[in-house]
């Protein structure tokens, strides 16, 4: 190329002790080797090599980088060294530049890398376990990472294979740290990603680490970052597993929490749309009921766009993309059904003591069946308000027996409430169709059936410990603790089954009720018919009688999820006071009513003009 430009001659010069940059950044040497043709040669085809001998005798430590510097760019005073348009090629003895340029050429030797190419400098492979690693035994790799540094040597990062485990380790500079990003590419690869990734492309995930953690990090005698991801990590549970069944481990070698700016673990491709993502961690330690990881949302924000996820976290640990098929709602929502379901429930449980009051203590009548099952009904759903409302203090004690206790407390009167709403309803069938309840200690059988058949689901819980602690989490990662059954398919299959059966059988008893008042009104004549206003205040009152409105929680799904969600809260909620409300006015017979119900079907006139429970 030279002669191509009439130039026949090459100059070769050697500036011995000159450059030092600073204390971490400095030419091997101090000197510069320049090298001139009289025209700008660049892009070459072949490059001029450049070979420094006994080039690891240097400080320890120090990474050796091939550059260049333009005469005609400085950073003030200083000359603009830059890689572009040299490659570093290390041997055990010695380093070659092969540069595609001429110009001003050095060895730089820094604490901080300088990645060209965007790779480790060294790949190191592990015989693959056996078996995949599961996350206590990836607990123990992570806090005996520093062997890996002994088999680095003078390299200052390294890309660890073991198996299906990918990883990737860097010294920290002692001085001037500056951030440091990683990216794991979908082949396999490692790479050292800088501004903009480099170009890089096919990144599933990438790592960012704030100058703050590094800094933090070696203020604490820390002297390297290591990422690792473990693949094929088991589900969790039949609706909940880990983002491609993997984990993610981050170590610094010191404790890093509480930071300010945040480690961010950024993950493409994450299907948002059949399931819902949330970002995780667990210390390595922290165990649930029944010897399960516990992963949290504490430390870490989930933020999502676009199909890909960042986990801002301002810990190191392990990590992972929580993905479930559990309904979880937005933040704002969450909060206010939580007050709505508190303030329901006080009322309730206030007008549940009122009517229990007046029935024990100031009723003069002697009670009838329906008073009576009506009652249990009313203790039932009074242990539940007060067991629900209490339910979260108890879970934030994090006592284990404790919160066991509360949630078969919880379990058993919910169930408890759905019994007895089963109990109602078929007293109404036996009224509707005027069938004898003269039956031998039929109240004693209908209180057995009540409060006995729960009595056995619980304790069948009981025995094989599935109550304990439980986190509902919102969009945002925000959760609420509660004592509950730790198993979600499991609490789908007993409460949901269970609620389904009674469900059923009150909704059909409801239907009759209302056939036969409709027939009823419409064969009344003018001077006994009752008005529209009544009848319709006692479709109400047995709606809420039957517990029907708990049947909302089979419309939580699609476009009906939020409007289910409030209706349910709402009726459920306020149920006792309802109750309540339609005891006190149903049971103040008027005398109109009395000779209503002496001239008409007894049972067909109890449903809707004066209450069975009077």
């Amino acid at each position: 190329m030279a002669l191509a430009q009439n130039e026949n001659y090459i100059r070769i010069l050697i500036f011995p002790g000159v450059f030092k940059n600073d204390n971490d950044s400095s030419v091997l040497h101090g000197e510069v080797l320049g090298i001139e043709m009289g025209s700008k040669i660049s892009n070459l085809s072949k490059p001029i090599d450049i070979q420094y001998n006994n080039a690891t005798l240097v400080k320890s430590g120090l990474t050796p980088k091939c550059v260049s510097w333009d005469n005609n760019k400085r950073n003030g005073n200083e000359p603009n060294w830059t890689t572009d348009g040299c490659t570093t090629i290390k041997n055990s003895d010695n380093v070659k530049c092969q540069c595609s340029h001429l110009t001003f050429f050095g060895i730089l030797l820094s604490s901080v890398p300088l990645i060209e190419d965007g790779k480790p400098e060294k790949l190191l492979t592990f015989e693959a376990p056996k078996t995949p690693l599961d996350s206590d035994q990836a607990v123990k790799f992570m806090k005996n990472l520093s062997f890996i540094l002994d088999f680095m040597g003078n390299s200052s990062s390294a890309a660890i294979k073991m198996g299906n485990i990918t990883g990737v380790m860097s010294r920290l500079p002692k001085q001037n740290q500056t951030v440091m990003d990683f990216g794991f590419q979908s082949s396999g690869d490692v790479m050292i990603l800088k501004e903009n990734n480099n170009g890089v492309t096919n990144i599933k995930q990438t790592i960012h680490f704030p100058k703050k953690a590094i800094k933090l990090a070696v203020e604490q005698n820390g002297s390297f970052a290591g990422v690792f991801l473990f693949p094929e990590i088991e589900k969790l549970n039949k609706t909940s597993s880990f983002f491609n069944n993997e984990i993610m481990g981050v170590e610094m070698g010191v404790n890093i929490s509480n930071l300010s700016e945040t480690i961010d673990i950024h993950f493409t491709d994450v299907n948002t749309t059949e399931f819902n993502a949330i970002c995780v961690s667990w210390d390595g330690t922290s165990k649930e009921e029944g010897g399960k990881n516990k992963w949290i949302t504490d430390g870490c924000l989930t933020n999502e766009a676009n199909g890909s996820i960042t986990c801002q976290c301002s810990h190191l640990t392990f990590f992972a993309i929580l993905m479930s098929t559990d309904v979880q709602i937005s933040s704002s929502d969450l909060k206010t059904l939580t007050q709505i379901t508190k303030a329901g429930c006080g009322i309730s449980l206030f007008f549940l003591g009122v009517a229990l009051f007046m029935h024990f203590l100031i009723r003069k009548t002697k009670a009838s069946e329906s008073v009576k099952i009506l009652m249990n009904l009313f203790v039932a759903l009074f242990f539940l308000n007060l067991c629900f409302l209490v339910n979260e203090s108890i879970a934030k004690l994090k006592v284990s027996a404790a919160c066991v206790a509360m949630a078969a407390a919880l379990h058993y009167s919910m169930l408890a409430t759905f019994t007895w709403f089963f109990m109602q309803a078929l007293h109404l069938y036996f009224n509707l169709h005027q069938i004898s309840t003269g039956i031998k200690y039929y109240m004693g059988k209908i209180c057995i059936t009540g409060w006995v058949i729960p009595a056995l689901f619980v304790i069948g819980l009981l025995a094989s410990n599935n109550y304990g602690n439980m986190e509902i989490y919102d969009d945002n990662g925000t959760s609420v603790s509660m004592c509950w059954i730790t198993d979600s398919t499991l609490h789908m299959g007993v409460n949901i089954g269970y609620y389904g059966i009674v469900f059923i059988f009150t909704l059909t008893i409801f239907l009759v009720a209302v056939v036969q008042i409709t027939k009823f009104a419409s064969k009344a004549d003018n001077r006994d018919k009752v008005s529209t206003k009544k009848r319709l205040f006692s479709l109400l009152g047995l709606f809420c009688l039957l517990g029907i409105s708990w049947g909302f929680a089979f419309f939580s799904y699609g476009p009906l999820l939020l409007p289910s969600f409030y209706i349910f809260t709402i009726l459920n909620s306020f149920q006792g006071f309802f109750l309540f409300v339609y005891y006190y006015f149903s049971s103040r017979i008027r005398p109109e009513d009395r000779k209503i119900s002496e001239n008409s079907s007894r049972a067909t006139e109890n449903v809707y003009t004066t209450s069975p429970y009077a």
